[in-house]
């Protein structure tokens, strides 16, 4: 397999180049770095390459690979600042319960997971039924978190995208400000503090073998279940800002969410709308525009 098949896919190139942090130089470099570190890491873990999956993310490269002993794997290649030690121990604490199973984190920077079936995400099914089974995949992931843990709570996670929209200009600035309210509102009423999954939606839950339906890719966040379902909330955008009746169906999905997973409506409905718009920022930032439009306009309606 030549070095250009190694090559980091360019959804996550672009990702890169927009980061917002201090960190921008260095992990706008790492995609050059891919080739040399496939090589080392496959070396180490005795590892057999396939091929990297495509599209892929925009926060990592994973490497089809094969152990050993021949059974399929998943290699999992983080660039600078993205924790992989925090996603570890997140899939180390549900051990296969909901999510896909570590097999191997010895190597920083990488990880070494069960390999599912990447190219079928409950995206592949019809919208009723996806969302009954994010639900079921969701709910097996809401677990106390380990003792002593390193996770950030909700009111972190959340400070940096607060201290951006407090910054917009006066086309958002509406909408940013009832985010703001929303957040501060619900960061004021005591909430459970569950472990949770932080980025869930449907192309993040895939096909297995062992159990039809498994989550990969967590950002794990200790916080309300409230703040999980937000993002299932914003799934299928296109589809739902093209409807006719989009503002109605929009408030009929947050309910139904919110139903059929016990979750407080008004709570769902506050996240839901803080989170839309922090994704409609980073749109922003990354340049896809008509991304941050169907979010923003979904925002609206909430």
């Amino acid at each position: 397999m030549s070095r250009r098949e190694f090559e980091a896919p360019a959804r996550l190139v672009r990702a890169l180049g927009h980061a917002p942090d201090a960190a921008r130089e260095d992990a706008a470099g790492w995609p050059a770095k891919v080739p040399d570190l496939v090589e080392e890491v496959t070396a180490r873990l005795g590892l057999s390459v396939e091929r990297v999956q495509l599209p892929g993310g925009r926060s990592s490269v994973v490497v089809l690979v094969r152990r050993p002993d021949g059974t399929p794997a998943a290699l999992k290649l983080a660039p600078p600042g993205a924790h992989p030690e925090r996603e570890a121990a997140a899939l180390a604490h549900w051990d296969g319960h909901g999510a896909c199973l570590l097999l191997d984190a010895s190597v920083p920077g990488a990880l070494l997971l069960e390999r599912l079936q990447p190219d079928v995400t409950l995206r592949s099914l019809p919208e009723a039924k996806a969302l009954l089974e994010a639900a079921g995949t969701v709910r097996r992931l809401w677990v106390e978190p380990p003792a002593e843990h390193g996770f950030a709570y909700v009111a972190e996670r959340t400070e940096a995208p607060a201290a951006a929209m407090a910054t917009v200009d006066d086309e958002i600035r509406p909408l940013a400000t009832a985010a703001l309210d929303a957040r501060a509102e619900l960061l004021a009423e005591p909430a459970e503090q569950l472990l949770l999954h932080g980025e869930f939606h449907q192309g993040k839950v895939l096909a297995g073998e062992r159990t039809h339906w498994l989550a990969v890719g967590p950002v794990p966040v200790v916080g309300e279940r409230a703040y999980e379902l937000a993002r299932p909330a914003l799934d299928r955008l296109d589809d739902l800002v093209a409807s006719s009746s989009g503002a109605s169906t929009a408030r009929r999905r947050v309910g139904r969410l919110a139903d059929s997973l016990d979750v407080d409506r008004d709570r769902l409905r506050g996240w839901t709308l803080f989170r839309a718009v922090d994704d409609a920022l980073v749109s922003l930032r990354e340049g896809r525009r008509s991304r941050a439009e169907l979010l923003l306009e979904f925002a609206a309606w909430l």
